[in-house]
């Protein structure tokens, strides 16, 4: 699994624990509602300040971010 599908797909799986739609995330992560889409689908190419905004607005610590997915 690439990076970005690994980042992005634990942002979505955090986002949907926390019952928050895309563009709360958005909202708190100080980012548009439609990049959250973006990367939450595995395109977008992340900085590790927008790693570190996500995690944030998630209340988690960016590493989590970067951890494949347990099975």
């Amino acid at each position: 699994m690439e990076i970005r599908q690994t980042v992005g797909g634990n942002i979505r799986q955090e986002r949907r624990r926390r019952a928050l739609s895309q563009e709360a995330l958005a909202f708190e992560a100080g980012v548009d509602q439609a990049y959250v889409s973006i990367v939450e689908r595995g395109a977008g190419n992340l900085t590790l300040s927008l790693i570190e905004r996500f995690a944030n607005a998630l209340d988690l610590p960016p590493d989590r971010l970067l951890r494949p997915p347990e099975r």
